[in-house]
């Protein structure tokens, strides 16, 4: 066994390095499904947690709990619940999105969207209020006032958006139960991994998850050296 452990891993470099097609293939599309994943949650979740967190209002605490209470929500439940509200019985089965890049794309947007709404709000919460006072008093209107304070709170922010990102592109649940893993269309990298593992076929899972792994590392650290470079 220890063997043929040593023999897969030698065969996952040879992948890696070879650039195997199919190894390309799913770690683009993985990728791409969750960035735009990233992006769709962030259109929302930024308006939402710089609202949060600038305003006071009645029961604010208690939606924050459940933002922060919902951070850890298991994937399949919710890969479960978007499952039967997109199939072909479900309220919306008539959009035929099930099976799709774009079920992935959505069911993705919404489990991270916790994150960015919770550490968002949390981060606008931090930044001093004297930059809120100072944008109105020089007659800067409710946006422009949330975009200074989202300019000043920008280094969490960014930590959130790659937090929400990793998430996204390291779950199985949603990919799995709403892309269904087919071939040349929604497979991606977790659904694969779980599924040659199954197989017995340890080179391709071993090289997939050290693409995952890598990719999950160097976002961070772009991130982290990009504000570096900016202070």
């Amino acid at each position: 066994m220890f063997w043929e452990v040593i023999e897969a891993f030698r065969k996952a470099v040879e992948l890696i390095v070879s650039f195997d097609s199919t190894v390309i293939e799913i770690t683009l599309r993985s990728i791409f499904l969750s960035g735009t994943a990233t992006l769709l949650s962030a259109l929302w979740s930024l308006p939402l947690g710089i609202m949060i967190g600038m305003k006071e209002f009645l029961g604010k605490s208690l939606v924050k709990s459940v933002f922060n209470a919902l951070l850890g929500v298991p994937t399949v439940a919710l890969g479960l619940i978007l499952y039967l509200i997109l199939s072909k019985h479900g309220p919306l089965g008539f959009l035929s999105w099930l099976y799709s890049p774009l079920a992935i794309m959505l069911g993705q947007a919404i489990l991270i969207s916790p994150i960015l709404i919770s550490f968002v709000a949390s981060a606008v919460e931090a930044v001093d209020p004297q930059v809120i006072d100072l944008a109105k008093t020089l007659g800067a209107s409710e946006t422009e006032a949330s975009v200074a304070v989202l300019r000043e709170s920008r280094e969490p922010v960014f930590l959130a958006i790659v937090a929400g990102f990793n998430r996204a592109i390291a779950e199985l649940g949603i990919a799995l139960m709403l892309g269904g893993n087919i071939v040349g269309w929604t497979r991606v990298l977790t659904t694969t991994i779980a599924l040659e593992t199954g197989r017995g076929n340890l080179a391709l899972a071993i090289a997939l998850s050290t693409i995952l792994l890598l990719i999950v590392f160097s976002v961070s650290i772009l991130i982290n050296l990009i504000e570096r470079r900016r202070r």
